[in-house]
């Protein structure tokens, strides 16, 4: 039997050393079921970070829609067939009447460089605006929003700006309201800035729930009035949905409970629940206007495949009333981790919507300001318990909940919500 040791020794061969990987101790995955992964010595645990298999590991419908069309048939775009015009109309149709006409890729990255493109397109701008703790995605242009800030070359088409956040807020003291506009200041001085160096603006681009960023609490008020600010200076809005969107948050969209209105919304991971799949969807106007500047077309995109997939996911969402899973489950969780903050000094805050959870861990010397220093030391040790989580935000010290969206409330042993508990406890340790 292959070791540990040993596949990750082939693994640094074959991939070459660096590709990340998660825990102290790798894991050896070998299978999942359901909100469960098993490791190759038959060790179960809670997948309690995974949003791609959004509606379970092997979900019977999803694998059966996945089989019965590959058997069948399963081509580039440049045939018409059916189901994926009647997937894509399904999708638009998710959003508000802005939202027409879908563009299939097959990652987050590909979808968000469609987006951006398009956007500049559009307004005939090249200036872009994202937050300063920002990520969504690798290639060139995607990857030029990453952490602005740190980028040893900056791209002087971008412009990041602090995101809104009221656990450290960036002036002390202030009323909600004036926190707002405190970051609104910032956004009028980004949008200044690339005006007055050419560039315009041709979109800002967020997370609508700030997922890379920790989750912050945002200020009421604050996106939607950067909607108008972003819309007044001749830019477009767009919204990266690919971690916040598809029932994350007990809606089908991040932006409606953060309060905005986006004109491009990108979507990714759990679209195919494991097959690559991903999308841009914007009015038929936008589309046109992109697709009549470009030549765009992805090999494995608009497949019968992914559009057989899609519809399975989709399918499960509706019929299986995951919405209110989310809801119901995410707000107990919620109040488990909350109540556990009451007795805990390291324990910061707890924040998230619906089965997207962070716990902000800190320094018990200083804990609005500087984060702690043990959150991957927690990481490992709910890890060891049989629970997997990783970490997220601005200084990677939130610990990042977000299992599949049937996570249920009574998990079966060994994994009881005794457990839970008392694995809640390690964060306080």
């Amino acid at each position: 039997m292959t070791t540990t040791t040993d596949l990750l020794a082939r693994r640094h061969r074959a991939l070459g050393s660096g590709a990340p990987l998660f825990y102290e101790q790798p894991l050896h995955i070998v299978r999942g079921d359901g909100v469960y992964l098993y490791d190759a010595d038959g060790r179960r645990y809670v997948d309690m970070y995974n949003n791609v298999p959004c509606v379970g590991h092997a979900n019977p419908r999803v694998v059966e829609a996945m089989a019965r069309q590959q058997a069948t048939l399963n081509v580039h775009s440049r045939y018409l067939h059916e189901t994926v015009v009647t997937f894509c109309e399904r999708l638009a149709a998710l959003h508000g009447p802005q939202i027409e006409s879908v563009i299939l890729s097959c990652s987050g990255t590909e979808a968000n460089e469609v987006a951006l493109r398009m956007a500049r397109f559009a307004t005939g701008k090249r200036g872009l605006i994202c937050t300063d703790a920002t990520y969504h995605g690798n290639s060139e242009l995607v990857g030029a929003l990453t952490r602005v800030g740190q980028q040893p070359t900056p791209n002087p088409s971008v412009r990041s700006i602090p995101f809104p956040e009221k656990y450290r807020p960036i002036v002390a003291g202030l009323s909600e309201h004036e926190l707002c506009e405190a970051y609104l200041e910032n956004l009028a001085i980004a949008i200044a800035d690339l005006q007055a160096s050419g560039e315009g603006v041709a979109a800002m681009i967020v997370c609508s729930i700030l997922a890379n960023e920790g989750l912050p609490d945002i200020p009421t008020g604050f996106m939607a009035r950067a909607e108008d600010m972003v819309r007044d200076a001749g830019g477009l809005i767009i919204a990266d949905e690919v971690q916040a969107g598809y029932a994350r948050t007990g809606h089908w969209w991040g932006y409606e409970v953060t309060g905005f209105t986006p004109d491009i919304v990108v979507t990714g991971k759990p679209m195919g629940a494991g097959l690559p799949l991903a999308a841009t969807a914007a009015s038929r106007a936008l589309v046109e206007t992109f697709r009549a500047k470009t030549r765009y077309f992805n090999t494995y995109a608009s497949s019968p495949l992914q559009a057989a997939v899609g519809m399975a996911v989709l399918d499960e969402i509706e019929q299986r009333d995951v919405r209110r899973n989310v809801t119901s489950v995410g707000a107990a969780l919620k109040a488990a981790l909350t109540q556990r903050k009451g007795t805990s000094d390291t324990i910061g805050d707890v924040r998230g919507h619906g089965l997207f959870l962070g716990v902000e861990m800190v320094d018990p010397a200083d804990a609005c300001t500087r984060p702690g220093p043990g959150q991957r030391r927690v990481i490992n040790r709910l890890k060891d318990k049989g629970f997997l989580t990783s970490n997220a935000g601005a200084f990677a010290n939130v610990v990042k909940i977000r299992p599949p969206l049937i996570f249920s409330a009574k998990p079966q042993p060994p994994h009881s919500w005794i457990a839970w508990d008392e694995t809640i406890a390690e964060l306080a340790g």
